[in-house]
């Protein structure tokens, strides 16, 4: 029997099993799927699972604190004292940051933290999908942050607020250095915002991704090194969620204390 006819035979067979057996993706955690196509007018609004995980990330948020503040009582429970905690902790960043004028903006900075931060969070949900992987997110957040800052500034200041990119005290000689390397480190904000919060949860969920891969493809003598390392991971995820939820709301209230104060 020829011998190239029984290589190319077992070549063949071997082709079909690895077509047919089901792929196991590390990263198809990040990959965006769309569950309802919906484009009317050639304008694509589609439901996605992206957007599934942003209407369920407001759900658990908004019923949270629903339950845990429906009836209030003079000695907190623990889910009270736990909502209570979060309230003082975004409106001590805002005083400590924007001050007194910052009370009007609480809403939205709170609500800013923790819909970063459970997005941050939900992720880690086995068959979850983490929206802050995706820049595009984390992208339309920045630049929804500036634009509100810029019309915050022209608000208070009117014309005068285009002295920002100007530095105190700058001689006139070199004005025409300092002014452009002033705008180019405005504009720069909303990329610098997006990409640390989107670079920061892609790294450390692509590094679950692939333990968790190996933990469920090898022996289960060699499993459990990964096994282990997973275990580590998740818990300084959790941690490193709630460090880049703080970060990008911190920035945000020096921002808008930028835009009142134009320091």
């Amino acid at each position: 029997m020829d011998l190239s006819l029984i290589a190319a035979a077992h070549a063949g067979a071997a082709q079909e099993v690895a077509n047919t057996a089901p792929k196991m993706d590390p990263l198809h955690h990040f990959q965006v799927v769309n569950y309802l196509n919906i484009t009317p007018l050639g304008l694509d609004i589609s439901i996605s699972n992206s957007v599934l995980w942003m209407w369920i990330v407001v759900g658990v948020v908004i019923g949270l604190f629903h339950l845990a503040l429906k009836n209030p009582t003079l000695v907190p429970g623990r889910l009270q004292s736990v909502a209570e905690a979060a309230y003082l902790f975004v409106d001590t960043m805002i005083n400590e940051i924007i001050g007194h004028e910052g009370k009007k903006f609480f809403p939205i900075i709170f609500t800013l933290f923790f819909f970063v931060l459970f997005c941050n969070w939900t992720g880690l949900i086995p068959g979850s999908f983490t929206v802050t992987s995706q820049l595009i997110v984390t992208g339309t957040l920045a630049l929804g942050i500036f634009g509100f800052c810029i019309f915050l500034g022209a608000l208070h200041h009117g014309w005068h607020f285009l002295s920002f990119f100007v530095p105190h005290g700058l001689p006139p000689a070199l004005l025409p250095l300092m002014v452009p390397i002033e705008i180019i480190s405005f504009l720069a904000r909303p990329v610098s915002l997006s990409v640390r919060l989107f670079a920061n949860m892609t790294a450390g969920h692509t590094v679950l991704g692939v333990l968790f891969f190996f933990t469920a493809t090898l022996e289960w003598f060699g499993a459990w090194l990964p096994f282990g390392f997973t275990v580590v991971f998740t818990g300084m995820e959790i941690f490193i969620g709630f460090i880049q939820a703080y970060i990008f709301t911190i920035l945000t209230c020096v921002y808008i204390n930028d835009s009142l104060h134009m320091h």
